[in-house]
Formats: structure tokens, C-alpha cells, sequence
């Protein structure tokens, strides 16, 4: 049977939720092993993967340089892990997330194989199906035969698997010379703070131009809070400079799946819905009750902003 080896995206502490929906798309093709890269008493990780329904083992590589989610420190041990594997892994998986996306390039180079990026489609084993032109296109690829199949995996395609694995946690090694060129500094997010992932969280409040202003921004902060919600943003409230544009929703900005979006003064143009396409329930709020949104909206809310918003705070605060 074949084998998948998925790299773990996490922070020292937990995963990223990002790796349930990984996990739903690697069992598809064969047994599954996680593979945690963490620093020395930093593998809460380990545990938490092995819990995933599909997991069949956990792999703890433990190395002081681990400590951050460097790819130039990663790849290499990725790499020998997977040709080290009782004959090699047939395939190597990561979460699209920023960490994959910046990963798995360079372990496909290491190994001289293609890569599929943004796998959201299994046909067969070696067949896919992959968005291009920031969704517009589907596309499928194929994979030649002889090699092993290195793919980023598009997790608004897949549904999370459950917990309730007890999958055995084994320690491991690599002979991989590590770099010593690089070295990790910290990690910080722009505007994001002690919020969820915004491309794997499970809920996210997101603002628009019809917010206003950077200052006015923060009754969107306040409600995600109260929901335990990221926080992401239309194209045109990042473009005038309401938030970073590492926060921007759509085409050009990050792909999404949450349960639930609520889209405050953001009247959804065709670029914002790409982004959202795969989401679970949309919540509009806007002022304009002929915006695009409520087209695609779940429910919606007609009116301003500034006096809902405050209510819905309100009505979840139980008073």
C-alpha cells in the first residue's frame, strides 16, 4: 500500500487546523504519516496529530534547529526523510498554507521531482486536479510515473477529519546537513495578534471599504474577538490602507473555507468571492441592499454598520 508522509504545520504548541483537513485528502492516498519538525520539549504537536482519525503514525523529529518553521532548515530533513523511508514515501504532502507554500518548493527541488500546488481534487493516484488564474481555471495534472508525488494540499477543498486516532508517536532522524545560514529570529503577524490563522480558521469577520477607516476597524476586531474569529478584509479596504494586505480575502489574496464568514461593508465583488466560494455560511452586512453579497449570502443584514454590529456585540454578550 502506498505510503504519504504530511508535514506538520504548527507553532511550537498546536497544529494548525489546517493539517485535520490535510490529513482528510493523505488518507485518500494511502497510509499516513505525520511528520512533527519541533524543537527539543516542544512536542505538544506530536500528540495532537496522533489523535487524527487517518493518522496511522507520528514521526517526532527533534532538533534544536527546529525550533522555528524555517523551509531552508526543514527542507533538507524532509527530503532525506523521504527517500529514508523503507524504500522512500510514494507521496509528500503539506498544507497550501504560508509554511507549505514556502516548504515544499524546495523539497521538490532537493528530491529533482515536479511539484502540485494546490491540490484540491483526487482523481487517481498520480492524477489531480489544481485551481489556476486564482480559480477561474480547474486544471489536471498528471504526475509521471517512477517518482514521488510532492503536493501542496488546497484545504477549503477538504472537510477536517475528527479527532479520536490513537496513532503511536515513534522519535526519528535524518543524516540531512542542516544549514547554517539561516536562523529564526521570531515570529509576529501583522494585525493579526493572538487571532485564528485567517486561511484555516474556522470562523472570520471580514471588513471592507464600507468600514471606513483604519480606527473604525476596530469594531470588526471587537466583534471577531467576541466569536473567537479571524480577521480578514476586502481587497478595497486593504488598498486604502485600512489593514495589511497579508488580511486580504479574494483572488489576489488568500483562498478561505471557514464554517462561518460574516463580510461587514464589503459589497463582494466577483474577485472577494473567489476567495469564499467554499465557505459554510455567509453572513452579510451592508448598508446597500443591492451589493452583490446578499447574492451569495446565507442571510443578510441591511443597514449600517456601526449600529448593528454593536447590537450583535450586545446580543452575545447576553444583555
Amino acid at each position: 500500500m502506498s505510503t504519504v508522509l504530511l508535514i506538520a504545520d504548527h507553532d511550537g504548541k498546536n497544529l494548525n487546523t489546517g493539517i485535520a483537513r490535510s490529513v482528510a485528502c493523505a488518507r485518500q492516498l494511502g497510509t499516513v504519516h505525520v511528520a512533527v519538525f519541533h524543537a527539543p520539549d516542544e512536542d505538544a504537536a506530536c500528540a495532537a496529530a496522533a489523535k487524527l482519525d487517518g493518522v496511522s503514525r507520528v514521526l517526532s523529529i527533534s532538533e534544536p534547529a527546529n525550533e522555528g518553521p524555517l523551509a531552508a532548515v526543514l527542507a533538507p530533513q524532509v527530503a532525506a526523510l523521504a527517500r529514508e523511508h523503507e524504500g522512500g514515501y510514494d507521496y509528500v504532502l503539506a498544507p497550501s498554507t504560508t509554511f507549505g507554500k514556502d516548504l515544499l518548493p524546495r523539497v521538490a527541488a532537493l528530491l529533482g521531482v515536479p511539484q502540485v500546488s494546490d491540490l484540491m481534487e483526487i482523481i487517481d493516484a498520480r492524477t489531480f486536479k489544481r485551481p489556476i488564474y486564482a480559480g477561474n481555471v480547474i486544471t489536471t495534472v498528471k504526475v509521471p510515473d517512477g517518482i514521488p508525488v510532492l503536493a501542496t494540499v488546497r484545504i477549503a477543498s477538504f472537510a477536517a477529519v475528527d479527532d479520536g486516532g490513537d496513532a503511536p508517536i515513534v522519535s526519528a532522524s535524518t543524516d540531512a546537513e542542516l544549514p547554517t545560514h539561516t536562523r529564526y529570529i521570531g515570529l509576529s503577524a501583522a494585525g493579526g495578534g493572538d487571532r485564528p490563522d485567517l486561511q484555516s480558521a474556522a470562523r472570520v469577520v471580514a471588513g471592507g471599504r464600507g468600514v471606513g477607516s483604519k480606527e473604525n476597524f476596530e469594531i470588526v476586531y471587537r466583534l471577531a474577538d467576541k466569536l473567537g474569529a479571524a480577521v480578514g478584509a476586502s481587497r478595497a479596504a486593504v488598498d486604502a490602507g485600512y489593514v495589511p494586505n497579508d488580511m486580504q480575502v479574494g483572488q489576489t489574496g488568500k483562498i478561505i473555507a471557514p464554517d462561518l464568514y460574516i463580510a461587514v461593508g464589503i459589497s463582494g465583488a466577483i474577485q472577494h468571492l473567489t476567495g469564499i466560494k467554499d465557505v459554510g455560511c455567509i453572513v452579510a452586512i451592508n448598508k446597500d441592499g443591492d451589493a452583490p453579497i446578499f447574492e451569495v449570502a446565507d442571510f443578510g443584514l441591511v443597514g449600517d454598520l456601526f449600529q448593528l454590529l454593536p447590537a450583535l456585540e450586545k446580543a452575545l454578550d447576553g444583555s
